[in-house]
């Protein structure tokens, strides 16, 4: 039996390797997340489970931008754009269509299928990151606007009245396909869980992938990138659409815990999302959840304590973040822990 020592079987051995690398991580990730969607809502009580619900969906919202900007270099500020767009049509279509299978449906669609439309006239026209980030939150603004004044009987989508600053309370909570009883709050939880750690495998896999090596590739130097034979536009529209699929399912999740208002697409979201990914690390996937599950833990703290403004210290944090550990939180961990393993081998 001869063995195949080419230059191809060279080539696609490390590929296959990787790729059943990240399938063991997938599994433990897998394996994780189960444990804490079923062990979780038994040691908590039922505020607690929905608290941590939000939180988990605000992670995936923070790993969109962790992917797009940490690892596509795109400064896109306007995933709150596409977060709220999750929101709103998982809302509108359950309503309307009478199935959350529906909705789940439309809260992926609408934000890939708008982010394409918005993408391609981004990146096929060439426009710098600077730009990027001002057109991606002026989207955003536009739609916080629009929506705070859409209160009245004219605005109305189907069955569905947009509501103005009230939003859409009557959102309906998640059901199985067939069924006609919404889900528990655990239950919810549970998804919430599957889904984040859905999405992590997504980010991973696409890392892994040629494309998503070709996405790191422009980052660092669009223009070599280029002259090598890539065309760094579809990558990034790629990279755009993936992005606004993942903020559209956080959206979908918040909608199930919270009412949908215009304040999904507010500016201080969308400056919540960027501190998050800044604090936690960019570059890094696990950095922007680290990042967002700290500043929720803290926000939350200082709210319910009322010893301190909760933006003052917020703004010191990134403050000292920026100045003191720019890598953010998740290369710092990794670097202090590598320290130590390294001072225990010497000892």
């Amino acid at each position: 039996m001869s063995v195949n020592t080419g230059a191809a079987g060279l080539k696609s051995l490390p590929a296959a390797q990787g790729f059943m690398g990240e399938g063991l991580v997938a599994g433990l990730v897998l394996a994780i997340a189960a444990a804490a969607a079923l062990g979780f809502p038994f040691v908590a009580d039922l505020y607690t489970t929905i608290n941590a619900t939000i939180f988990v969906s605000l992670c995936v919202l923070s790993l969109s931008l962790g992917l797009v900007w940490g690892y596509g270099g795109i400064f896109c500020l306007g995933q709150a754009a596409f977060f709220g767009l999750g929101g709103y049509s998982y809302a509108i279509a359950a309503i309307n269509f009478d199935s959350t299978s529906m909705g789940v449906l439309c809260s992926l669609g609408v934000p890939m299928v708008f982010s394409a439309a918005l993408g391609y006239f981004i990146f096929w026209g060439r426009i710098g990151d600077v730009y990027v980030g001002v057109i991606t939150l002026t989207v955003s603004l536009i739609f916080s606007q629009l929506l705070n004044g859409s209160a009245g009987d004219n605005y109305v989508i189907g069955q569905v009245p947009l509501g103005g600053f009230n939003g859409i309370p009557s959102t309906p909570q998640l059901t199985l396909p067939g069924a006609a009883d919404a889900l528990s709050p655990e239950a919810i939880f549970g998804i919430a869980v599957i889904c984040l750690a859905l999405a992590y495998i997504v980010c991973r896999l696409f890392l892994a992938s040629r494309a998503g090596k070709v996405m790191i590739a422009i980052r660092e130097n669009e223009t070599r990138a280029e002259l090598l034979g890539y065309d760094s536009r579809i990558i990034k529209l790629i990279t755009f659409i993936l992005g606004a699929g993942i903020a559209g399912t956080a959206g979908m999740l918040f909608a199930n815990c919270l009412t949908v208002t215009p304040n999904m697409f507010s500016l201080s979201n969308t400056a919540q999302i960027v501190i998050w990914v800044l604090i936690g690390g960019r570059g890094t996937l696990l950095g922007p959840l680290l990042g967002c599950l700290f500043i929720q833990l803290l926000s939350t703290k200082l709210g319910t304590s009322g010893v301190l403004n909760p933006e003052l210290l917020l703004g010191a944090i990134l403050i000292f973040f920026v100045m003191f550990v720019p890598s953010g939180l998740a290369p710092a961990l990794q670097d202090a822990f590598a320290r130590i393993v390294r001072r225990t081998r010497r000892g």
